[in-house]
């Protein structure tokens, strides 16, 4: 199947934008979806690279379009294919990007799924396999009736790879978590199944649904290449989808009765048993409660709600719940031990989307649901904190973990800080005046050696007199006596709440 044969279906409606007549007769290996900024570590030669174009904005727009596409040119993608749903149509910069870079751009009609340009490149370039290579009619007629059952994607897995002896074969998220295996298959580790997508070793497949985040996605993999044909994979992983959506419609209920738990949390007062309960949480604690945020330019809805579902989901917790504040936050409550592999798995989780920061916070464990509104303050502080302390990163930060004056601090809104930082040091913050600066350094100066004159005096080259000097005034602009130890902790700590360029200190 060429690129040209693809753009001529007139079923998907496909809007060509720019192309050359060489580049329109290239082989069709294969389809990747994607929207991460920088693809090219997902796709292959040949490849229909597939994007809704989430990771693109007008600001910086040319710069994060130039990127994309030279990552496309650089894996040698044969066509790009950008969804007109997010921002209406096709951006400017995308198609003038395509342009130099000798990449063919065509836009997607916002009522045209993904999954239907996926089927049609498969369908055709596999269509000429004799029947035998496909699912046997009764092994088809099995995985038809479990989906309809709603089973799971371990019996779903098991089932379409009964009638192959002896084939070994996973089902994995983006994250490196292993949601099924066909039986005796040896388990894999969490970072060895992340990288399976880019990997050379076997054959891996993306399972196409969607209603899942990129942080949910499943991917097939089988370690032997040669023990499935192409065009069974593609029924296997179609029927996988249909799982996957069916897996999903149950986790949007089950984020919707998460909802009005959060809502409970979120004002003080006991929380129900009855609350607990609708989102299957025991009675009794001990609990943990997780917070997350993608920031508000986030488009996708629930895309941090997903990402912080697989978090979990790597934990293994008993009993969870997911959902999201009255604010937008995304919120969890799990069982008191869940939450200690989320360290670990955090970069995995984040990795899949590395264009947005993901961040989390999390508390103390809470003894009953009487706890769980203070341990929701308690997480949003850490997650006030991860924002401060890694704005353009993903971090997880431990509100336990704040135990230095330093860290305790990153949990304070950064206008909280910032009006006291100002409140405090007053004149010392105009960097205008050269006297102010002086002033400011030797303060930092004389708090980090313990108000030691002699030693603050050696640090900055100055004579013992002119350090006492300066002191002098210091004390005179902010009020403050450096001779106590408490109007010295007040500067000290104005000092961490300084803010430079919007970020903490």
């Amino acid at each position: 199947m060429h690129v040209e044969h693809l753009l001529r279906d007139e079923s998907l409606g496909l809007r060509l934008l720019w192309a050359e007549d060489a580049l329109l007769r290239r082989e069709i290996s294969g389809v990747t979806v994607t929207d991460l900024e920088d693809p090219a570590r997902f796709v292959r030669p040949g490849e229909v690279v597939l994007s809704g174009l989430v990771w693109w904005s007008p600001a910086g727009g040319r710069a994060k379009a130039e990127r994309f596409v030279a990552g496309l040119k650089g894996a040698g993608a044969a066509v790009l294919l950008a969804g007109e749903e997010t921002h209406g149509s096709v951006p400017d910069d995308l198609v003038e990007a395509c342009v130099r870079q000798g990449v063919p751009v065509a836009g997607v009609p916002a009522h045209i799924m993904f999954r239907a340009i996926t089927d049609t490149v498969y369908l055709r370039q596999w269509g000429e396999l004799s029947r035998h290579q496909a699912l046997p009619e009764g092994a088809r007629g099995r995985l038809n009736r479990l989906v309809a059952q709603e089973a799971g994607p371990e019996p779903v897995l098991a089932a379409a790879f009964a009638h192959l002896d002896r084939t070994t074969a996973y089902l994995v998220t983006a994250t490196g978590r292993t949601v099924a295996a066909t039986p005796g298959a040896d388990p894999l580790p969490p970072h060895e199944a992340a990288a399976l997508p880019t990997a050379d070793a076997g054959v891996t497949v993306a399972v196409e649904a969607d209603a899942a985040t990129p942080y949910e996605r499943w991917w097939l993999h089988l370690p032997d290449a040669a023990a499935a044909p192409p065009r069974l994979l593609h029924e296997i992983t179609a029927v996988l989808g249909r799982c996957q959506e069916s897996w999903a419609r149950r986790r949007a209920a089950e984020h919707q009765t998460a909802d009005e738990l959060g809502a409970l949390l979120a004002v003080p007062g006991a929380v129900p048993d009855s609350a607990l309960a609708a989102c299957g949480l025991p009675p009794e604690g001990p609990y943990r409660v997780l917070v997350a945020d993608t920031g508000t330019g986030t488009r996708h809805e629930g895309l941090t709600e997903g990402a912080l579902t697989e978090a979990v989901a790597h934990t293994a917790p008993a009993h969870a719940a997911v959902g999201r504040l009255p604010d937008g936050t995304a919120f969890a409550v799990v069982s008191a031990d869940a939450a200690d592999g989320l360290a670990e798995c955090w970069p995995l989780v984040a990795g899949c989307r590395p264009d947005v920061p993901l961040h989390g916070g999390t508390a103390a464990p809470a003894a009953d649901a009487s706890a769980l509104p203070g341990a929701l303050a308690e997480a949003r502080y850490a997650l006030n904190s991860a924002r401060t302390t890694a704005p353009d990163a993903s971090a997880l930060t431990d509100a336990t973990t704040l135990t230095a004056l330093d860290t305790l601090l990153t949990g304070i809104p950064a206008e909280v800080r910032t009006a006291y930082s100002r409140t405090v040091l007053g004149p010392l913050l105009n960097p205008e005046s050269a006297s102010a600066v002086a002033l400011l350094h030797t303060l930092e100066t004389f708090l980090a050696h313990d108000g030691s004159w002699a030693r603050t005096a050696e640090a900055l080259h100055l004579h013992v007199n002119t350090v006492h000097y300066r002191v002098q005034r210091i004390e005179h602009f902010t009020g403050r006596d450096l001779s106590r130890l408490q109007d010295r902790l007040d500067l000290w700590a104005a000092l961490l709440c300084r803010v430079d360029d919007g970020r903490g200190r």
